[in-house]
């Protein structure tokens, strides 16, 4: 019975299993165990955690009971925490201007947003701190508000802003010249000019040096931090203050998030050539400026750039496919790209080569210079300055300034006589008065330069002298008692070996020529090569001369020049229309031949002929140009007529015969034909005036040259005069006061150490009241360096720019000036200021992202566009004052001072400090700032020069 009960079992078991294989497959005894795996682990785990919180409840309950019982404090503190929090109440009220609250409040809105809001809501959703920060931000602005609205901005915008930028810009040019003296090409020319600039600034400034917040990001970031921490300070209530986290945040906003990049953008000189260009928008870009700026140009970056650019846009060109007058434009865009091309290669490798050529030296040595006569240097302005430098070099400076006094004082004594016979008529007598004045004014010429205590004395033949001297004791003075010992000094300057044939030979007359653009700079000649594809030059504007084109001008005969008109046509240039004649070229010499053309406009034409013309007098009666037509000059029969005249007119002038009659005329006609944009020597407006006034200018210019140059003596003179007559007469005195450019001292004015001063408020006795004169003359000392050249120059500019801002806008300006501060801090123009802040950090309400550094190509083109810009916006009649090499220097040097950013960065830092120490007059923020810059590298270099030096003489 066992056996069949087991084999029962056996049996059915084996019959469940076969049947259990069948119904669920082979593979579900496998699910099956693991069924019950999880079902035993599982009962493992949840007796675990059942155990495990089961024993640390246990433990706190032991260790509950050996602590005291709580404080009432802390169950009441939980209490409070839980309850739900008051709503803080926030004044939106900021500056008490609706005007500049509603974006102030959505920039504070955009800040906390973008820069705290979205990490604290990951570890909180309480807003009661958001709402504190946002507090203690709009309690800030309403005292910084309110400390705005007492303070007055005049003397910083007039005053302080522009002696600290006259101070930057005197500071770069000294650090230029102390490279160039040192002269070390291997150094990193860049890196070099930093090194300098603060080295020149600690010993100007003394006291700071702020090499280290421009140079070093971290050593920013910590002066900035510092400087919000004490703006906090003194803007915050003592409360907020105390509360560090708050702070903290705080002045990691205004410090990172807001001041940082700001400066950075503000210093960035991509950003600042941008926004010049964007200033000068409405001025067209002319070839004159553009190729002036190649060819000056010491960045091969930036000829790289440019090179790179005319190739694509050659490239591009030669694959369009035209026909017709098409085929014409782009034939001369190709020739005027390949003209570009050109150039900036020859440029690059005289560059790389390192053979730079100093136009000064290679004139002065070559000999063959325009001569300019002395009557035209004595009456004009710029050529003045450099012949009364070499007179005093040489002794000879008491010639200059007597003649110079003799044509102020007949001017004057003209004007004033005529005055007082004008007066005679309606019956009213002051003759002994005047003619009482009119001879201490002589005898005080007489006594400053002929006199035996006169010293120097003006060497002259004693008989007139002393004739002069009977005259004067004896006899009532006259405009003309001066006349004949005036044209005797000046014929002893125009003879005597010491005084002009030297001057002419001297560098100074050089750099005369070159003030006067009369040199010529590296320039670059092509010829017709190629498919039909030649180097030209552009229809219009103007290249300066070139000293290569200079040493090639024919110095013999066997030298011939043949030109004649082979083609003209009408161009449109920028909506301008005008007649444009190609010129074709041919030279040929012992050893070879060339041919190029060139094409010139009329006004090009009549520009030269009047320049030779006032050159060489003899030719006004030979030569005769084509008259002018204001209507229908552009008929075709009418441009043939005038083709074959002006052909006449090149004939005539490439004469032999011409050429050796008046040798230097070959310079002036080389320079006509060369294959390049013709140099006006005078603006439109300045061409058309000749046609009317050529006759009168002479005597004109003589008579406003003398009157310019009265002596103090007779100035005070005069003035004495004029405030003894009646109102007529007090008028004219008055005008001609203004008119009076006093004749400089013989010995010249010393400055105590100009190199190493700041630029300082007071300029002269009568200049500080007058707030146009005072910026314009200071920004023209630094621009122009005319401080170093001789004080007669800038004392006639100061003269001329009083005139100027008398006419313009007269006695009120001043008042002007202060209605235009207002203005500037006028509620509608903070608020507009603070929308373009909001607008350019947060476009459209967004953050906005870190703009990509643009490609280096185009920052290196946008380079050469800005210099080009503000080359071309100088205006002519600022060369013919100061010069144009002078002019041209100045424009770019104050163009590269913008090219560095750390020295962009320390402009921004004064600009900032000195706007807080005009804001918070009380605060000691120079002490303070003195401080912030104390680690400065160069500020510890420079008191250990100085201790080193000062050593020696305290051991003494």
């Amino acid at each position: 019975s066992c056996l069949q009960t087991s084999l029962s079992i056996w049996g059915w078991g084996s019959l469940g299993l076969v049947l259990f294989l069948v119904t669920f497959g082979p593979f579900a005894i496998f699910y099956f165990a693991f069924y019950i795996l999880c079902f035993v682990g599982g009962g493992f785990v949840v007796t675990l955690l059942f155990g495990k919180s089961n024993s640390e409840k246990y433990l706190e309950q032991c260790e509950h009971s050996f602590l005291p019982c709580t404080s009432v404090g802390i169950p009441k503190c939980i209490e409070e925490m839980k309850r739900e929090a008051r709503p803080i109440k926030i004044d939106r009220r900021l500056t008490g201007a609706n005007i500049i609250d509603e974006p102030l409040q959505q920039v504070i809105q955009f800040s906390l947003r973008d820069y705290v809001q979205y990490w604290y809501y990951t570890l909180s959703d309480d807003e009661s701190f958001l709402l504190e920060i946002r507090q203690a931000l709009q309690y800030a602005l309403v005292q910084f508000s309110a400390r705005s609205k007492e303070t007055d901005w005049q003397p910083y915008f007039t005053t302080r802003l522009v002696d600290d930028f006259g101070t930057h810009l005197r500071v770069f040019r000294k650090a230029q010249q102390r490279i160039a003296e040192k002269g070390d090409q291997m150094k990193d020319q860049a890196e070099e000019l930093v090194d300098t600039f603060f080295e020149v600034e600690v010993e100007m400034e003394k006291e700071v040096c702020r090499d280290l917040v421009c140079t070093s990001p971290k050593d920013e970031e910590g002066f900035l931090r510092d400087l919000c921490e004490v703006l906090l300070y003194i803007l915050l209530p003592p409360g907020d203050f105390q509360n560090k986290i708050m702070r903290y945040f705080v002045r990691e906003i205004l410090s990172r998030g807001i001041l940082l990049p700001l400066i950075n953008q503000l210093s960035d000189p991509d950003y600042i050539n941008q926004y010049v260009i964007w200033m000068i928008r409405d001025s067209n870009c002319n070839y004159e400026a553009f190729m002036n700026i190649i060819k000056l140009s010491d960045n091969t970056g930036e000829l790289e750039a440019v090179k790179d650019k005319a190739s694509e846009e050659l490239q591009y060109l030669r694959s369009l496919d035209t026909a017709g007058d098409d085929i014409n434009t782009i034939k001369n865009q190709i020739n005027s790209l390949l003209y570009v091309i050109k150039v900036c290669d020859s440029r690059i490798q005289r560059l790389q080569s390192g053979k730079e050529i100093d136009t000064v030296k290679l004139a002065a040595n070559f000999g063959k210079l325009c001569t300019v006569p002395l009557d035209h240097i004595l009456v004009d302005n710029v050529a003045l300055q450099f012949f009364m430098d070499y007179m005093q070099q040489t002794g000879g400076q008491a010639h200059l300034f007597f003649w110079m006094t003799v044509e102020g004082y007949r001017v004057t004594a003209q004007q004033q006589l005529e005055v007082l016979q004008s007066r005679q008529k309606d019956g009213k007598h002051q003759t002994n008065q005047t003619k009482g004045l009119l001879r201490a004014a002589a005898f005080g010429v007489y006594e400053q330069y002929l006199s035996e205590k006169a010293s120097p004395r003006v060497n002259i033949d004693d008989n007139l002298v002393a004739k002069l001297a009977e005259t004067l004791n004896h006899e009532d003075p006259t405009p003309e008692i001066f006349d004949d010992i005036q044209r005797k000094v000046y014929e002893l300057m125009l003879r005597d070996e010491r005084f002009y044939p030297s001057f002419k030979q001297n560098v100074l007359y050089v750099r005369m020529l070159a003030e006067l653009d009369m040199l010529k700079d590296p320039s670059f000649r092509g010829s017709d090569d190629g498919e039909g594809e030649s180097f030209n030059g552009s229809p219009t504007g103007s290249i300066n001369l070139s000293l290569d084109d200079l040493s090639n001008v024919p110095a013999d005969e066997t030298v011939q020049l043949h030109a004649y008109i082979s083609d003209t046509g009408v161009c449109n240039d920028h909506g301008k229309t005008y007649a444009l004649y190609a010129i074709t070229v041919h030279r040929r010499n012992p050893n070879s031949e060339e041919m190029w053309k060139t094409y010139r406009r009329y006004s090009d034409f009549h520009d030269f002929h009047m320049r030779i013309t006032e050159q060489f007098e003899n030719l006004a009666n030979i030569l005769k140009l084509p008259g002018k037509k204001t209507f229908n000059n552009m008929d075709r029969e009418f441009l043939e007529k005038r083709k074959k005249d002006l052909n006449a007119y090149l004939q005539l002038l490439l004469n032999p015969e011409m050429m050796k009659a008046s040798p230097a005329l070959a310079h002036y006609v080389y320079d006509f034909l060369e294959n390049k944009a013709y140099s006006k020597g005078k603006g439109d407006f300045a061409r058309k005036m000749d046609t009317f006034v050529n006759p009168l200018r002479n005597s004109m210019r003589n008579v406003s040259n003398a009157v310019k140059s009265i002596p103090d003596s007779l100035a005070e003179g005069m003035t004495k005069m004029s405030d003894n007559m009646g109102k007529m007469s007090e008028r004219l005195g008055q005008d001609i006061k203004q008119s009076f450019f006093k004749v400089p001292p013989l010995m010249q004015k010393t400055y105590s150490d100009p190199d190493h001063c700041r630029v300082a408020a007071p300029i002269d006795d009568n200049v500080d009241d007058n707030i146009p004169l005072r910026v314009m003359l200071l920004l023209m000392d630094e621009v122009f360096d005319l401080k170093e050249r001789n004080q007669w120059l800038r004392r006639n500019i100061k003269n001329l720019l009083q005139q100027l801002i008398r006419a313009t806008y007269g006695d009120t300006i001043n008042r002007k000036i202060v209605d235009h501060v207002d203005w500037m801090t006028s509620p509608e123009q903070v608020a507009d200021a603070v929308k373009r802040f909001r607008d350019a950090f947060w476009p459209n309400g967004i953050l906005a992202e870190t703009v990509p550094r643009r490609d280096k190509a185009i920052r290196m083109r946008t380079r050469v566009a800005g210099k080009t810009k503000l080359l071309e916006v100088m205006p002519d009649e600022l060369k013919h004052i100061i010069g144009a090499e002078t002019t041209r220097k100045g424009i770019l040097r104050v163009f590269e001072m913008f090219q560095h950013s750390q020295l962009n960065k320390r402009m921004v830092y004064v600009f900032l400090e000195r706007f807080l120490e005009t804001l918070f007059p009380q605060n000691k923020f120079p002490e303070l700032f003195n401080k912030l810059h104390s680690r400065s590298k160069q500020m510890q270099r420079y008191k250990q020069r100085l201790h080193s030096t000062q050593a020696p003489s305290l051991q003494k």
